[in-house]
């Protein structure tokens, strides 16, 4: 048993197998350790993350008294798949695995697969035990959006995609299955141990877009009922979405934590107007929110710096001040500038929205499909009673941008895939955040770091703040959205501490990095 750092919040077990990683995740789940947040096995690593990092002392030992030789079982019902076989990857498989087009398909069709593990995202399982021919390499650079439905190759696993999301396996055909829906009573259409037969069909399959996303329940007449109790979305800026502080926990079922990207603003927010921390508000990208109050309300903007100014039905303006409460009366509408500097906004108002819970949060996960759709016009938000308890809070100053932003990281748990060259570049580089960033992480520009071994890592759980390099050298910086496993190396995570400030880089915007300081 090898244990290695993630970040200042986790830590990885490495072990010789399956049988191990499966039997060591069942005694933390059985017997959790002080403190246990998640528990992400892979093929042969298990990810444990724990709430702070005082707590992972602890988990150290108690990961050092685990027995993997204690065997587990799983169920091992038969779910079958049909598919056609139309990838865009299939030539490609087909020329690397010296097969033809048939053969590659004819080879994953032979015989069941069996489901070893989840992760990445919700209904999304590891397959294993395919015809070894089949054995490829991810893509070296991964696709920003891999179809839903898509069916997919990658090292000796093999996998379904259950809705858009990004990528780096080999796609060889899609099905429409749906591989998970939250209003069934067990979401996962594959569990593990379940054998996976795929089945060959040359009708065009209809992939049923997006059908694992739980939509708005009741009309548009009942939102226009309701509206005398919320505020109205007039327009919704670049994107907004409801965020509180996630939905931590269920990584095992490939689902991220989510919530707010800034967890200091959203937690401002908050407090300003009186509500519990983790109450949900309205997370906005760039400014242009525009909300109009169907009642009186205690609303409060933190985070980028925009501009706020409310409009009264008789044309008259005012302006509110950033990071401090101030009442927006009925039939008001408040509009947010373009920020001077940051990225993101989050407005709360006092009771906080009263969106329905999935798996305990009202966060939208932009990778998951899980949570609220985001924002429309048009859209009608409910508001909660306020917790008379809490009092509204006092004006407080905003946060102060920094150029570049200094970040801290901790090494691992892959950066021995590098030489130390690599990570003194890693170091000293200027890196440039891109405009292909989002929730689930900033893309990065600089220069290549470069791996020292050859060969596709096996797929292992990560974490929000993991520096994951493809291929291509550049790093993606994981934030709340991320996948929950993947099979490119971490070469160092950024402290907890720290993402906050990352989740305010625009595009254009400077990021270094240093060590963090033991």
């Amino acid at each position: 048993m090898t244990l290695r750092p993630v970040g200042d919040r986790g830590l990885l077990v490495e072990l010789p197998g399956l049988p191990e990683v499966l039997s060591a995740q069942a005694q933390l789940q059985a017997d959790p350790a002080d403190g246990q947040v998640d528990v992400v096995a892979a093929a042969r690593t298990v990810l444990v993350t724990v709430q702070a990092a005082s707590n992972v002392r602890a988990l150290r030992n108690r990961l050092l008294s685990l027995d993997p030789t204690v065997p587990v079982e799983q169920e091992d019902a038969l779910v079958t798949l049909e598919v056609q076989y139309d990838g865009e990857d299939l030539a490609e498989v087909a020329r690397q695995t010296g097969l033809s087009e048939e053969a590659v398909i004819a080879a994953h069709t032979s015989r069941p697969w069996i489901a070893s593990f989840g992760g990445f995202a919700p209904g999304f399982a590891y397959l294993t035990g395919g015809d070894p021919r089949l054995e490829v390499p991810r893509r070296e650079t991964p696709r920003t959006a891999v179809p839903a439905g898509s069916v997919a190759l990658a090292g000796t696993f093999s996998a379904v995609y259950p809705r858009v999301s990004p990528g780096g396996w080999q796609l060889i055909g899609h099905t429409d299955a749906v591989l998970w829906h939250t209003h069934r009573e067990v979401p996962a259409l594959i569990r593990p141990g379940n054998r996976v037969r795929f089945v060959a069909v040359r009708d065009r399959v209809l992939v049923r877009a997006d059908a694992s996303v739980p939509t708005r329940s009741g009309t548009p007449e009942d939102a226009r009922a309701a509206r005398g109790a919320g505020l109205d979305v007039v327009h919704p800026g670049l994107s907004s979405t409801l965020q509180d502080l996630g939905r931590p926990g269920h990584m095992s079922l490939g689902v991220a934590e989510a919530g707010a990207l800034d967890r200091f603003a959203a937690r401002q927010a908050n407090r300003l107007v009186g509500n519990p921390a983790g109450a949900a508000v309205i997370e906005s990208l760039n400014g242009g929110l525009v909300l109009e109050a169907g009642e009186d309300h205690v609303v409060a903007v933190t985070g980028a710096d925009v501009g706020l100014v409310i409009t009264a039905p008789d044309g008259r303006e005012r302006a509110a001040l950033l990071c401090a409460p101030f009442l927006l009366h009925g039939a008001e509408v408040l509009r947010q500038s373009a920020p001077a500097s940051g990225l993101r906004t989050y407005t709360a108002v006092r009771g906080g929205f009263a969106e329905e819970q999935t798996l305990g949060s009202r966060s939208t996960d932009t990778m998951s499909g899980l949570g609220p759709a985001p924002l429309v016009a048009g859209t009608r938000l409910a508001v909660a009673a306020p917790a008379a308890a809490l009092p509204v809070g006092v004006p407080e100053l905003p946060r102060p941008p920094a150029s570049p932003e200094i970040l801290r990281v901790i090494p691992g748990p892959r950066d021995d895939w590098f030489d130390a060259e690599s990570f003194e570049r890693l170091l000293a580089a200027d890196w440039t955040v891109t405009a292909q960033s989002d929730r689930i992480g900033l893309r990065l520009d600089g220069p290549a770091l470069l791996r020292t071994r050859e060969g596709e890592l096996l797929s292992e759980g990560t974490v929000r703040g993991a520096l994951q390099v493809p291929p291509s050298g550049l790093p993606i910086l994981f934030l709340a959205d991320h996948p929950v496993t993947g099979g490119y190396p971490v070469i160092a995570v950024v402290v907890s501490a720290d993402l906050d400030r990352a989740a305010q880089l625009a595009p254009g915007s400077v990021i270094r990095f240093r060590i963090a300081d033991s």
